[in-house]
């Protein structure tokens, strides 16, 4: 496959995996609790991420990090970034069994608009594009949560999606900062493990071991864990080494667009032509918030 071609197919693979993976979170939180099914997906996240990091280690393409600010900074960032996921995620995990798998994927998608807006607390500038997708998100989000009367109402699992949109955009953050003192796939291997374990110790305190409850929903464990955890963070990893950031990420973006086709086609679900407007305009937001700055003095040719 080529560098061109690997650019838009490996992000829209991953973008249909993520998404579908909201099917497989619903389907699962119908059975099973938000923590427990957290940990045993990110565990299984963790195990596929380690066995990536080994053959990797053997092939030559990263190496063991040496004692000493390399190595601290990979464990300080594998348990800074997996205490974020296990916090994002069991929010969106939660949220997501209280509404429907496409309204989830639309609204967890906010955290490409967040992102930029939190960097004004690290003193950096907001491009007045992201302002207008600022704009464009919360009349989506309007229109996905409009009742009659015109007064909109979220409901819990709404408003629990939206936290964990929040979450994510810290977990991106950090992301970004820890990615450059260590490698990003080790890093993700930790932040799993982590974020495996913490979930399991709440889920141990709040909801038991449910032994027949995680049999039951075994097959969409495996599918958010390996699939989309595993398989779907590498191809994430291969697309962005050689792709363009842009592209890639407007690509990576129609998760919540697999989202709501998923919830339609596997769990029937149907959002009123209201909230397909919502989903419209966030998704507008979305493109927006991503297109490439202008730089000045560029010519046409």
């Amino acid at each position: 496959m080529n560098r061109k071609m690997k650019q838009i197919v490996l992000p829209l693979l991953t973008a249909l995996i993520w998404g579908s993976a909201f099917v497989a979170q619903k389907s699962g939180g119908e059975v099973l609790g938000a923590l427990s099914f957290n940990w045993t997906r990110y565990l299984l996240a963790s195990l596929a991420l380690t066995v990536l990091v080994t053959v990797r280690a053997r092939r030559g393409g990263a190496s063991v990090p040496r004692p000493g600010a390399e190595r601290n900074a990979l464990l300080r960032g594998g348990a800074v970034i997996g205490t974020l996921l296990m916090i994002s995620s069991y929010l969106q995990q939660y949220g997501v069994s209280l509404t429907t798998a496409g309204k989830a994927g639309f609204i967890t998608a906010l955290y490409i608009v967040i992102v930029p807006l939190l960097g004004l607390l690290f003193g950096k500038r907001v491009r007045p594009v992201v302002w207008c997708g600022v704009g464009v998100a919360v009349a989506g989000l309007y229109f996905l949560s409009f009742a009659a009367g015109g007064v909109p109402v979220f409901s819990t699992g709404d408003l629990l999606v939206i936290a964990c949109a929040f979450g994510f955009s810290f977990h991106i953050l950090a992301v970004d900062h820890y990615t450059k003192l260590a490698d990003g796939v080790m890093l993700s291997c930790i932040q799993f493990a982590v974020a495996a374990a913490e979930s399991l110790v709440l889920a141990l305190v709040f909801e038991g071991f449910p032994v027949r409850a995680i049999a039951a929903a075994l097959p969409f464990i495996l599918y958010a864990g390996l699939l989309s955890g595993g398989v779907g963070y590498t191809l994430q990893i291969v697309a962005q080494k050689d792709g363009d950031p842009t592209v890639v990420s407007l690509l990576l973006s129609l998760e919540a667009f697999f989202a709501v086709v998923s919830g339609a086609i596997l769990l029937h679900e149907r959002l009123t032509p209201r909230e397909y407007l919502g989903c419209a305009l966030m998704l507008c937001a979305v493109v927006l918030v991503q297109l490439p700055e202008k730089k000045s003095g560029a010519t046409l040719t």
